[in-house]
């Protein structure tokens, strides 16, 4: 089911008459509002430190507490993107960004309080000013140095960073040839 037949009020007026428009809106009869439905911005860091090790951590919370995760989250209000990934790597390893480069995104749904959000995560390479001092906190139980040959996707817990891992190892194994 679309997410948007779990919005019952117009979230302008506050109306009732808020109508299905078409499969990617709705519409408020009352004041003619039409609101589109968009995925949420959200943002991956690939960290490699000077061994070729990559920053790997283990979810702390739900969904898919317990399995591995790269850092990163959704974008704040009023941030870009870019903003958005070097503050989600401070606060879940204690790094900081001194640069980003995007490599690709992957849509995604991700559950959150029993509602599904729709993202698009976007994955940066980010390089850190050090790799000293990195430790789990936020939403990280736990940060490893994993090298790219010991790292299964399986055990990645949401699909889509296991999508995004599964193309970086791939781009990986072609370097390496």
């Amino acid at each position: 089911m679309h997410p948007l037949h779990q919005f019952k009020f117009c979230p302008k007026c506050g109306s009732s008459r808020f109508v299905e428009h078409n499969a990617k809106s709705k519409h408020c009869q009352a004041c003619g509002f039409t609101y589109y439905f968009n995925p949420s911005a959200a943002t991956v860091a690939l960290i490699v430190n000077e061994r070729g090790e990559w920053c790997v951590v283990r979810r702390a919370k739900e969904p898919a507490k317990g399995t591995l995760d790269l850092p990163g989250g959704f974008s704040d209000m009023f941030e870009t993107s870019e903003e958005g990934v070097c503050r989600e790597v401070k606060e879940e390893t204690g790094l900081t960004v001194d640069r980003t480069e995007f490599l690709f995104s992957v849509p995604n749904q991700y559950e959150y309080s029993g509602f599904l959000v729709h993202t698009i995560d976007m994955f940066y390479r980010c390089h850190v000013t050090s790799t000293e001092g990195a430790r789990a906190a936020d939403d990280a139980g736990e940060l490893l140095w994993l090298r790219p040959e010991d790292i299964r996707p399986e055990d990645f817990g949401l699909q889509s960073i296991r999508k995004g891992v599964e193309k970086l190892l791939e781009e990986y194994a072609n370097r390496a040839k």
